[in-house]
């Protein structure tokens, strides 16, 4: 057995030590995603979708999908060290079946999102205590089409990220506490 040193690379993220801990990071996938695009030189964007999207039903479909397919996969990855895209890569993932032009306009302006954070990803501290604290929330008929609540919860293990999740919930709610109770379960499974 050999000791190859501190890890700098592993299965496209990078790993960079700090003075406090180690930062980890996807911006040279990123990087990638965005050529595959072809929005390297576009203007970056300060949130990844816009504060209420809608699903206009007029919107024609696109002929070529797995270009549509390829880069939501691809920004599915890039979730793993960006927890700040889970929703709306969450959202976007929900019309791979017949995505249509407005769906492709939703994910450039992700990938114009990534393009001007490329350089985030997650910070873990080695000075922390080993406290387990988590928080949720819940939209409640975030989805029009559905009806169905947006689930969304964050796990620290002190001051570290450790699981983060966004997804509709499983049942349509009657009133926002219920939403917010299916919230909470969720998070305690979690934490469980």
């Amino acid at each position: 057995m050999k000791d190859l040193g501190p890890a700098h690379h592993f299965l496209g993220i990078e790993i960079s030590q700090t003075q406090s801990g180690l930062h980890l990071s996807q911006s040279h996938y990123a990087h990638t995603i965005l050529e595959r695009a072809d929005m390297v030189d576009c203007k970056p964007m300060s949130t990844p979708l816009e504060a209420k999207t809608t699903d206009s039903p007029n919107t024609p479909l696109m002929e070529d999908v797995s270009f549509f397919r390829g880069l939501v996969g691809s920004l599915q990855y890039l979730t793993l060290t960006r927890p700040d895209l889970s929703f709306s890569v969450n959202y976007v993932s929900q019309f791979m079946h017949a995505p249509t032009i407005a769906h492709l306009k939703m994910v450039r302006r992700i990938l114009r999102y990534v393009k001007g954070t490329i350089n985030n990803g997650l910070h873990f501290t080695s000075t922390t205590k080993l406290h387990l604290s988590a928080f949720s929330d819940a939209d409640w008929v975030g989805c029009l089409t559905t009806r169905r609540s947006t689930t969304g919860y964050c796990v620290f293990l002190g001051h570290n990220l450790i699981s983060w999740c966004a997804k509709k919930q499983h049942t349509i709610s009657r009133s926002s506490t219920e939403a917010d109770y299916h919230a909470m379960a969720n998070t305690a499974a979690e934490l469980t």
